[in-house]
């Protein structure tokens, strides 16, 4: 490998990385992801997002950035925008979770969204890039001609290079990629009124672009190959190493599951799920992958719930732990928690979706109603894992869930198998450097440590989900 900067634009934070040559980790840094608003929701300032990135090589020493002979960029899968040649936005930069093409899936039949499923292997959803890019195309303010989509993770790299391409990873996060053609599909476009052409090159995470000579010389850098990684959750999986009968839990904002595939799953069976098929980062493997809404978001929540700061939030759930080790935890006192505070997951898959707490009450505590909530974070966890339908030999765990052990160690003992935790911190980061590279590392480069589950308390779960699953039954039911 070379040394590397790496830029991971998140749903809340932009992740800034130097490695070296070996994928020691050099510097690194993180800023708020910065949004505005227009007429219809929240879009990427993607001039902030340039000046957030530029402000980091600009904050290392002069040495470091002559160094670097690569940047290489992963992101949310959905977002996107209309670019035209001359990199200037056709569009606005629209974020993952902004439904404003949603009135355009409502005339799909279901005979077409069987078709869109077989075909891209992605359940009819308006998080998914091509209702947007309709609503671009039709609602632009200018002649679109010349403009084609790019992820916002592409769009930097086109900033950075002057070229225009996709990822393959990325590319089958918009409902428009014939995953087995690993081409732009003509078909499932022309449902929308979109043509195939707005769809820029498939170029994989190891085939790079040379930075712009003048970009690079601005910004204290010699020669500087661009690549974009794929989609954060995917590039996470390259990261950590993720191997066939694993399943990678990628925790942020959301909670992410993802299995890797040897031939996509593209049949009626596995469309009733809607887990959504994809593309590996290399363009070859395919991917199973579930979006948890709410993951990370839920201390947010709980932090507004209980009234208490981080700080205090932290000492809840420190205590919840303990009581959940030492077995001062009785099952039947805890609330009901159905944890849908930003949506429900697959398969009901509703945006509109919101969370439940039943059986509260007079002398329930704060350290109850937390452990509650992390326990049904985990109950739904495990119900999304299911629909998998694929043997589960162990769990890799990065991101922010890797310092939670309350967290961890009830999913461990409701699952019943071993959980690998990264203690690296930016795994994510790490697989786009080894990406761009084309290489893999190996999961001990991420400093893993092993979260076994407990025989006793295992058998407990099993017991409690029992006699609770009527009542779960019937919060999972309720109507948004």
């Amino acid at each position: 490998m070379t040394p590397t900067i790496t830029v991971d634009i998140g749903t809340t934070s932009i992740k800034l990385c130097l490695f070296d040559a070996e994928g020691g980790l050099q510097a690194a840094d993180r800023c708020v992801t910065p949004t505005r608003r227009d007429a219809w929701g929240e879009v990427y300032d993607t001039a902030a997002v340039m000046d957030a990135v530029r402000g980091f090589v600009d904050a290392l020493t002069p040495d470091a950035r002559r160094g670097v002979q690569c940047i290489s960029i992963a992101g949310v899968g959905e977002s996107g925008g209309l670019v035209d040649p001359d990199l200037s936005l056709v569009s606005p930069m629209i974020l993952w979770h902004d439904h404003r093409g949603a009135d355009l899936l409502a005339g799909l039949s279901d005979a077409d969204r069987a078709r869109i499923y077989a075909v891209t292997g992605l359940p009819v959803n308006a998080n998914y890039a091509l209702s947007k890019v309709a609503w671009a195309l039709a609602n632009a303010e200018r002649p679109t001609a010349t403009a084609q989509w790019l992820n916002v993770s592409e769009y930097l790299a086109a900033l950075l290079t002057g070229r225009r391409w996709a990822e393959p990873s990325l590319a089958s996060r918009t409902m428009a990629l014939d995953l087995v053609g690993r081409r732009w599909s003509r078909e499932v476009c022309g449902l929308f009124g979109v043509d195939p052409s707005v769809f820029p090159p498939l170029r994989t995470a190891a085939d790079g672009v040379a930075m712009d000579p003048a970009t690079a010389r601005a910004w204290g850098l010699d020669e500087v190959t661009v690549h974009v990684a794929g989609h954060d959750h995917m590039v996470g999986g390259a990261g950590a190493d993720l191997r066939p009968g694993e399943m990678l839990d990628s925790t942020g904002t959301t909670e992410g599951v993802l299995a890797l595939l040897r031939t996509p799953r593209l049949d009626a069976g596995t469309a009733a799920t809607k887990v959504a098929g994809g593309l590996a980062c290399d363009g070859e493997g395919f991917t199973l992958f579930a979006s948890i809404p709410t993951g990370g978001s839920a201390f947010a929540t709980l932090r507004t719930l209980l009234d208490r700061d981080s700080e205090e939030l932290a000492a809840l759930v420190a205590r919840a732990h303990r009581d959940w080790i030492t077995g001062a935890v009785d099952l039947d006192r805890l609330p009901l928690v159905l944890p849908q505070f930003r949506g429900s997951p697959p398969p009901r898959k509703d945006a509109t979706a919101r969370g439940a707490i039943a059986g509260v009450q007079t002398d329930t505590t704060a350290v109850e109603l937390v452990l509650a909530c992390f326990l049904g974070m985990v109950r739904q966890f495990a119900e999304v894992w299911e629909l998998f339908d694929l043997d589960l030999e162990r769990v890799k765990v990065i991101g922010p869930a890797s310092a939670n052990p309350l967290w961890l160690q009830l999913k461990a003992d409701y699952l019943g198998v071993p959980l690998s935790v990264a203690g690296f911190p930016e795994v994510v980061s790490r697989g786009a450097q080894a990406l761009a590279h084309g290489i893999r590392l190996p999961w001990s480069a991420s400093e893993p440590r092993d979260v076994p589950p407990d025989a006793g308390r295992a058998a407990a779960l099993v017991s409690w989900r029992a006699r609770t699953a009527a009542r779960w039954a019937h919060l999972s039911e309720m109507p948004a």
